[in-house]
Parts: structure tokens; C-alpha cells; sequence
């Protein structure tokens, strides 16, 4: 069954025959720009608008039409792999790599300057090459990013799989934390964005995760960039010991109290008493010092709380 790309080509193809009299060498131009047009279209609706403009006398262009991939926006940059097709001349065709210089190696027109262009910014400067050097009158160059190494972040900390991952445009903190295997038990709720100020220097930004939808941790975008580092803190923590059901380390959540941590060590056993808990905490010094606890004193980081037998 013949699709609605085939049939509107078929029908551009016989507007006027090639073998006609009256074939024109614009209705070639006409016919050679849709082919070129419904190799890159993927939906028949976009694909009838630009023949439509084409058909009309508008002057059109695969690369000016809007591109749905992310990869068509993502910026090219030293150690990125992408493929070169030229319409019409297939031994042009093949694999280049953007060098430490910024430029790729065009077949006829040598090195062009690409560094820091999206592909679709990269093919109109790779057509102007071809043109201005005489080698071709009107080149249709298409690039396809098949590998980006320059398009990275890295991932540290309490997750999973830590290292450094690909982003484009739309890529956000969220999703690069479910490409590093997601949070170990023990990371923080809050995340930092480091990013390169330019100047030598980063910018730090604290993001609490329970708050993506605002709030005042929120950071100024989630969309990350090219060089962005996140670091996944480890959670703040206290420990629990004595006469409770579960007496181990657990994690500090906010506004915890004396009385909710017992409340999440399973409580106290029948030989403690809620009259004697103390909690040996650093002191400003640096030094250790233990005080007894009220249940509605707030926990901090790396406390040690014991609750004590009971006297009687």
C-alpha cells in the first residue's frame, strides 16, 4: 500500500513529466528538494505543508523545518562523532569526528569550523563551504550526530552507578539520576548542581528533590549543560542505642525529634524508660559532651542517643 509520503512525490513527480516538452529544469529542482525533504520528514501533516510551500514557489529548506529529535539541538564540540551525507553525491558520504580545533573534514572543502553550532546550524555552514569553494552549485548537507563526548555531565556521590553521562536540551537532574541507577539508601534529599561560571570558577546550587516543583532550594533551571557536575550527598545520620527494639543508624529527617527517633528504632523495650535517654553530641570545641534528652529536643547530625535501663 502505497503511504501519503509516496503518493504526494508520485504526484509532484508527474506535475510535468520529465520526458514533456515542457519540462522545465525548475520542476527538477522542485522534485529533487521534496525527495530531499521526505528523507527527512517523519510525519506526512509536516510533510504536506513544506510541499505545499515548495509547490507555491516558497523557497524551503529540510534544515529550517522544526525538528522533533534533541539530538538535531544539542551543541557540537571537540570528540564528537557525526555522519556527513551530501544529496546527491554519495562518495562524499561519511564519518567524521570534530576535532580538539573545533572543525570537521569535509570532503573538497577542507576543515569547517563547527565547534558550539547544533547540527542543523553545522549543515548550513558545511553547504556554504561547498558552494563558496565552487565545488558544488546548490549542496544539500545533512549531519547526524552518532556519538557526543562533549555533551557530558558527571554524577558523584550516593548513587548507584556514578560517572559521567550524555544530556541534551530537554535532559534535566531527574533524569540523569535514573541513568546513574537512581539513590543509594543513605543520600541526602537534596542534590548540588556545580556549573562552570566561565571564569574559572563554579557556581553552587542546592536542590532539594522533594521541591522540584518549587520552593526555595529550587535552582535557577534543571536543564543541565555540557560540563555540569551533580553531587549526591550522603544523608546526615544519628545512632541509636540501648533498651529500643532496633538499635542501629538511621538517617535525620527534618525537624526530627528525640521522641520520633526512639519512635523509628521500634521504640522502647519493656526494660527502658523514656526518663532516661541521653544524647552525646560534639560540642563546639569539638568535644564530645552528653546531656539528657527531652522527647521533643531536635536531633542533629551525628548524634548518639541511648536509652537507658529503667531503675525500678
Amino acid at each position: 500500500m502505497m503511504n501519503v509520503a509516496d503518493a504526494l512525490g508520485s504526484s509532484l513527480a508527474s506535475v510535468v513529466p520529465i520526458a514533456s516538452p515542457n519540462f522545465k529544469p525548475m520542476n527538477l529542482i522542485l522534485l529533487n528538494r521534496w525527495q530531499l525533504l521526505r528523507r527527512n520528514m517523519r510525519h506526512g501533516v509536516l510533510a504536506m505543508a513544506l510541499l505545499l510551500a515548495l509547490l507555491q514557489g516558497g523557497t524551503v529548506r529540510a534544515a529550517d523545518a522544526p525538528q522533533a529529535d534533541a539530538p538535531r539541538l544539542v551543541r557540537l564540540g571537540a570528540g564528537d562523532s557525526v555522519t556527513l551525507q551530501v544529496y546527491g553525491q554519495p562518495e562524499m558520504g561519511s564519518t567524521v569526528y570534530v576535532a580538539d580545533s573545533g572543525t570537521i573534514s569535509v570532503p573538497l572543502a577542507g576543515p569547517v569550523q563547527v565547534a558550539g553550532l547544533t547540527p542543523v546550524e553545522a549543515e548550513a555552514r558545511v553547504e556554504k563551504a561547498l558552494k563558496d569553494g565552487q565545488f558544488l552549485v546548490d549542496p544539500h548537507v545533512t549531519l547526524t550526530v552518532t556519538q557526543s563526548l562533549s555533551q557530558r555531565v558527571s554524577v558523584l556521590g550516593e548513587v548507584r552507578n556514578p560517572g559521567r553521562y550524555n544530556v541534551d536540551p530537554n535532559t534535566t537532574i531527574l533524569d540523569v539520576l535514573a541513568q546513574a541507577g537512581g539513590m543509594t539508601e543513605t543520600s541526602a534529599d537534596f542534590v548540588y548542581l556545580l556549573r562552570p561560571d566561565g571564569n574559572g570558577g563554579e557556581t553552587r546550587h542546592r536542590i532539594n528533590l522533594k521541591g522540584l516543583s518549587g520552593g526555595t532550594d529550587a535552582a535557577p533551571t534543571l536543564i543541565l549543560k555540557a560540563s555540569d557536575s551533580i553531587l549526591v550527598p550522603h544523608a546526615d545520620q544519628f545512632y541509636i542505642y540501648g533498651e529500643v527494639a532496633r538499635p542501629d543508624k538511621y538517617r535525620i529527617e527534618p525537624g526530627m525529634t528525640v521522641l520520633q527517633a526512639i519512635a523509628g528504632a521500634g521504640g522502647i523495650t519493656p526494660r527502658g524508660s523514656e526518663r532516661r535517654v541521653e544524647i552525646k553530641r560534639v560540642g563546639k570545641d569539638g568535644r564530645y559532651i552528653v546531656k539528657g534528652a527531652n522527647p521533643g529536643d531536635l536531633v542533629l547530625p551525628d548524634d548518639v542517643i541511648r536509652v537507658k535501663e529503667s531503675i525500678f
